[in-house]
């Protein structure tokens, strides 16, 4: 992955983690507030109900104890007084009066419990009544009054009338219903709703303030939570799919005498403001996000620009460095980290320069002490025979003619012998000072291999020799490659040669081919006595050896010859086991193309 990409997805990656950590630390904080505002507003509603309930009740409490004193109650009473009373005569008295209060309920009871008179059932007069009279309570009281449709929830108050020993119980009451909803002032997106009828046996009725009387299935899992364990309960309703008509709902059980579950007000907070407001934090993420993307894909581009630009100035800096271009630079255009980086790699190529070129003259230098060594070493040898022949002569001349001839026949065979032999080391120097340019060829690794294992098989059958066993083991189907084949001919000579004097005692010469994807290779190993520390050290370096006999060039012109060709060689080494040289060269195709068609064009037109 490009430098440009990995700072496109760090930068990516971080403005999505920050806009999604703020979206949702805004997302929750809302939630949060809004759940606040539901709190308060639902607690101000419930406040406001309990405040009109005692408001409600004591304006009752006050129309049934002026109705306890009026002269209709007081007629009722003396009638009371004086036996049983004609029910008859009493059949409309409380409607009409319920009907001037602005009551729902109102029944007229003696003492024994029966009713005289009844407003919302005229008919059940002679009845027994179904509250009961004992200690009646002094405060308005919730009660559920049975009625010929069914039960309705209502607020009562109860006062009496008293005549001698006879009393008279006035009951009356207002229906809590949507009328009683509708008198409530409830702020925006608030409703109230009354559930009615809870008992195991009765249909039960939900009046809303907005009007409807539906029973929806979403509550009675909450009216059901509040009958097993009274006391004020939360809940989300899901109304519908969508989360806008989502509403929390509020329950506070309306309890009557003696703690009697007889409805469950229900205040809902529809959650519509938060789901749009929700709705926008998301948006708004969303732009932000995608802008901060945008703004992240044209950060990274100028960022990457700025810094893969003198990057990649700088790694073609360094592979010209590579390729031998120790004069390479790259400019510094910025005060930076990448202009300190630019200045340290120019002032390091400066440096190595510097020391190249002095690392240059210490070898040149060394390179010559070590010529003058060898050619002294090799020089001498021959001179010192020429110095006693040249000597003997001048002693012979001395003592006569007959002697001088005698003596001169002699030295004359050594002088001729020796001065060969200094011909022939300084041919060996001057060969490897001009060795030739390669010839590039199509040239088959397998077949010098085989040409030199030929060239050498009679020295390795020689019966003064112990046995040495010669190995070829070469790659099948070897590609050719681009080489001059005399050069590698005499190279490879040069190895087998010294693996032969690496085993004096006989053992095993193996010639090895391979061939990969990118080259091929050749192995000459040998089972000898292997390389000392110091030799390693030395081993290709030109005219020094550890042989009595040698110019120390062999090795010398073997790694001229591979490098020549763009390859490498390389030594593994155990010591008493025996050396293996590697040899690794690429094809170079190419080479091989415009070798082969200038020999065709010439063929052609001959």
């Amino acid at each position: 992955m490009s430098f440009q990409r990995k700072l496109l997805a760090v930068l990516v990656t971080t403005v999505f983690l920050s806009v999604g950590a703020v979206t949702l630390i805004v997302s929750v904080m809302t939630r949060r507030v809004f759940e606040q505002s539901d709190r308060e507003r639902t607690a101000a509603l419930v406040a406001q109900f309990r405040r009109d309930f005692e408001r409600r009740g004591e304006d009752l409490a006050r129309r049934i104890q002026a109705i306890a004193a009026s002269e209709a109650s007081t007629r009722m009473a003396v009638a009371l007084e004086h036996g049983a009373p004609d029910y008859g005569s009493y059949f409309s008295e409380a409607k009409n009066i319920a009907e001037s209060q602005q009551l729902d309920f109102l029944e007229f009871v003696d003492n024994q419990g029966t009713v005289i008179s009844s407003a919302q059932s005229p008919a059940r007069f002679g009845y027994k009544e179904s509250i009961s009279l004992a200690n009646p309570p002094q405060q308005a009281f919730l009660y559920e009054e049975d009625l010929p449709e069914g039960t309705a929830l209502g607020l009562f108050a109860i006062r009496k009338t008293e005549n001698g020993d006879k009393t008279l119980y006035v009951i009356g009451g207002r229906r809590l219903d949507e009328n009683f909803l509708a008198s409530l002032e409830l702020p925006t997106g608030m409703r109230a709703m009354l559930y009615e009828n809870v008992g195991p046996n009765s249909q039960p009725i939900l009046f809303d303030s907005e009007g409807s009387a539906t029973s929806p299935e979403q509550l009675f899992s909450l009216i059901d939570e509040i009958r097993k364990e009274p006391g004020e309960k939360d809940a989300l309703i899901h109304w519908s799919s969508n989360a806008a008509d989502d509403e929390m709902v509020h329950a506070i059980p309306l309890t009557g005498r003696e703690n009697r579950l007889l409805g469950v007000l229900l205040v809902g907070n529809s959650r519509r403001e938060y789901v749009a407001l929700r709705q926008h934090i998301r948006t708004a993420a969303l732009l932000a996000g995608s802008a901060g993307i945008v703004l992240a894909i044209l950060f990274s581009s100028w960022a990457a620009a700025r810094v893969t630009r003198p990057v990649a100035q700088l790694a073609e800096a360094a592979k010209e460095v590579a390729a031998g271009d120790w004069n390479a630079r790259v400019p510094v255009a910025s005060a930076d980290e990448l202009g300190a980086l630019a200045e340290s790699f120019n002032h390091m190529t400066a440096e190595l320069l510097g020391q190249r070129e002095r690392l240059v003259q210490a070898e040149r230098v060394a390179a010559w002490r070590e010529l003058a060594r060898r050619l002294a070493h090799e020089l001498k040898n021959p001179l010192f025979p020429l110095q006693l022949t040249v000597e003997n002569l001048v002693r012979a001349r001395a003592q006569g003619p007959q002697q001088f001839d005698e003596v001169f026949r002699e030295s004359a065979a050594t002088l001729l012998a020796e001065i060969a032999n200094l011909k022939q080391i300084v041919s060996r120097f001057s060969e490897f000072s001009k060795m030739p340019q390669p010839q590039i060829q199509r040239t088959n690794l397998n077949d010098i291999a085989q040409n030199v294992m030929r060239l050498f098989q009679p020295q390795l059958q020689q019966h003064a020799r112990v046995a040495i066993e010669c190995k070829l083991d070469l790659a099948a189907n070897m590609a050719p490659i681009a080489a001059d084949p005399e050069l590698f001919h005499q190279a490879i000579s040069n190895l087998v040669k010294n693996a032969i004097e690496a085993m004096p005692d006989g053992g095993v010469l193996t010639l090895r081919t391979l061939q990969n994807d990118s080259g091929t290779m050749l192995e000459v190993s040998d089972t000898g006595i292997g390389l000392t520390s110091q030799e390693r050290a030395h081993l290709f370096t030109p005219y020094y050896t550890s042989k009595a006999q040698g110019t120390g060039l062999g090795l010398a012109i073997v790694q001229s010859v591979v490098t020549d060709h763009g390859g490498s060689i390389t030594a593994q080494n155990e010591p008493g086991r025996g050396t293996t040289f590697r040899i690794e060269l690429p094809r170079n195709p190419e080479k091989l193309t415009a070798e082969e068609h200038p020999r065709a064009n010439s063929q052609y037109t001959s």
